[in-house]
This record gives structure tokens, sequence and C-alpha cells, in this order.
């Protein structure tokens, strides 16, 4: 008689979609300065019963990636707000750190996770240039700032360098996870951290991710069926609007190989 009235859970949502880092001609992808004011808002939403994250994202920049999963935690801290995260197609990489802000995380059985590694990857055009008759001329102060120069040959000592980094920016990465997942990882013999990636469904036997099913249907099973999913998104902007619009067809090409060799990793 009286279910007319019956209080609401309220649930805040974000999404989080793209390529991680400033990525494309003007800057379209996730960052932390685009996303900031969104959680701030969705975490300060009166009466929420949680905030629910859905990603999809094939990683990207280790630092934009760390200074949004570290804006997460302490917004779920002081709001007392638990976190559910909900990858898609695709949280790898960075995606997948982001995914470990949330106190339980969701895939589809066929979402790709994981890809815990760090990747650096560039082209070497010394022969080309040699061919073609080019002459480089480099000029520096300070021996290794011109380290990695795709137009020079490789040194031993700029590899082993870049190989240190990768390995601190490694272990960053493999405490967030730990510190995250704690017991409910599963390595049963795999090497979870070596960047390999899995489906949704072996994911969760890892402990990779609590359980399957997308957002809709967790949160009403959560929170019940007459849920409020009141969704905070980033509006776009004037600038983008229409210069979105007007790219050159060489900058649209540009954008769409950038952002396609990282998605194309995990076959998307």
């Amino acid at each position: 008689m009286f279910s007319f009235f019956k209080k609401k859970n309220i649930v805040a949502h974000i999404k989080l979609n793209g390529v991680i880092g400033n990525a494309g001609k003007f800057k379209q992808g996730i960052d932390f300065a685009g996303q900031e004011e969104i959680i701030e808002k969705a975490f300060s939403l009166k009466k929420a019963k949680a905030v629910a994250i859905t990603i999809n994202s094939p990683g990207g920049s280790p630092v934009q990636s760390h200074l949004i999963y570290k804006f997460i935690r302490a917004q779920a801290k002081k709001n007392k707000m638990k976190v559910m995260v909900f990858a898609e197609d695709v949280a790898a990489s960075g995606g997948y750190l982001i995914a470990c802000a949330g106190d339980e995380i969701y895939a589809n059985s066929s979402s790709i996770i994981g890809s815990i590694g760090v990747i650096y990857s560039s082209f070497g055009f010394t022969e080309l240039i040699k061919k073609i008759g080019v002459e480089r001329r480099v000029h520096t102060a300070g021996k290794n700032k011109s380290s990695l120069d795709p137009f020079q040959e490789e040194k031993s000592e700029d590899i082993e360098r870049l190989k240190n980094i990768q390995l601190d920016l490694h272990k960053d990465f493999i405490k967030v996870v730990e510190d995250s997942r704690g017991v409910k990882l599963k390595t049963d013999g795999i090497e979870l951290f070596s960047g390999e990636f899995w489906a949704g469904s072996k994911a969760k036997e890892l402990g990779l991710i609590d359980g399957l099913g997308n957002a809709n249907e967790i949160l009403k099973e959560k929170f019940g069926e007459n849920v409020v999913i009141k969704k905070f998104e980033k509006p776009k902007g004037w600038f983008s609007k229409k210069f979105s619009s007007s790219f050159n067809q060489v900058d649209q090409l540009a954008n769409i190989v950038e952002e396609r060799s990282i998605w194309q990793r995990y076959g998307f």
C-alpha cells in the first residue's frame, strides 16, 4: 500500500573511457585534471550509498593512473563511501591500476583484465636517414640529454637506465595491486605481474576481480530494483566541440593511429 513512498537507494556513477593521459591532438584522454571535479562531485552526492565507476581503458600514463587512483581512494576515505568498479571491454595496464581503487571490481566474462607491467615503445630511423641522405645534428648540455633519440643508434647505457626506471614503475604498480586485492589474489603458479592479461572469467579465478556482471545488474542486485543511478559526466567543452569537427584529415589520422595502437594490444 505504501510502496510508492518507499525510500530509494542512490548510487553515484562515473564513466572513464579512453586512453589514460594526454592522447591525441587536443588531449582527449583520461587525465586527473579533467576528472578531478567530476570525481569530487560524485563522492559529495548526498545520501549516496556508493560510488560506481565504469572503466574502459587500455592504459596509458602511469602518473595520471596513479593520480586518479589515489584521488578516488582519498575521496572514499573522506566521505566514508564504498567504491564499486565495473570494467567494460578493457581494464588493462593503467586502466586496471585505476580499477584497483574499487572496494569491489566487476567485469564481463569477455572483458580484458590485467597487463600489470610497464612498456616503452618507439622506432629507430638511423638506417632511413642514411638512405635518404639526411645528416642528424644534435647539440646538448648534459651527456644524457639525447637518450633514446630515435635518429641515433641505441646505446646500452640508455637501455639500462630505461629498464631501471621501468622496474621502479612496475614495483609501484605491483604495490597498488597487492594493497588493493590482498589475500584475494590467487597465483596458482601463474605470474600475475608479468604483463600478461586475461579474460574476465579467468581474472575472477585469479582474484583480480570480484565477480562477473555489468553495472546495472550488479547495482540492482546490491541496492534493489529501484536503485537510482545518478550519472556524473564531464561536459564536452565548446572548444573541443568546435575543433573536433574541424580537424584536417592528417590530424584525424594521426589521432586515430595513436590511440588505436594502444587499444590494439588487447585485440580492440
